[in-house]
């Protein structure tokens, strides 16, 4: 009897998980994006960008195992967006650097596939309506427990550096 209440326990813990990821990804869909989860293979990497309006427009790279299929996809992370991004660091923000290999994460952004295969436009798109082209994209951290944490590129600070 304990061994089959365990495991009805621990089925509940798989469906609950599945749930929680379809409703990310069923929120990703609706912004516009491209859903993916996994688990950080290698990561984070900083890398350098444009100026505009002063402001560098750097990146930060993981790579990322697909739950999906599988694949290991190039995360392209806009650092404006991450919180507590500071332009006068030129490194990871602090936000990004937490994220280790074995993490897992949850991602919606711009699937790419030119040189590769990965996602970027994971970051809030400034309230403007999503498109696939401009999802309202996010990473997440995803917890032991199957939870996804919060948004960390939904800075809006400075979403004035892209307004025409």
């Amino acid at each position: 009897m304990k061994r089959f209440l365990l495991s009805l326990a621990v089925l509940g813990m798989f469906s609950l998980e599945a749930a929680r990821a379809a409703d990310d990804a069923a929120q990703c869909t609706a912004a516009a994006g491209t859903y993916r989860s996994g688990v950080i293979v290698k990561g984070p990497k900083f890398a350098h960008g444009q100026y505009r309006k002063g402001v560098e427009l750097s990146h930060t790279h993981l790579k990322m195992k697909a739950d999906q299929d599988g694949q290991i996809y190039d995360i392209a992370i806009d650092n404006v967006f991450a919180q507590g991004f500071d332009p006068r660091q030129q490194s990871v923000p602090a936000s990004l650097e937490r994220i280790r290999v074995n993490d897992r994460v949850a991602v919606c952004g711009q699937l790419y596939t030119r040189g590769g295969v990965g996602i970027h436009w994971v970051h809030t798109n400034c309230g403007k309506r999503p498109t696939p082209n401009k999802p309202d994209g996010w990473i997440k951290l995803v917890g032991p427990d199957g939870r996804t944490g919060a948004n960390i590129e939904d800075n809006s600070a400075y979403c004035g550096l892209f307004k025409h």
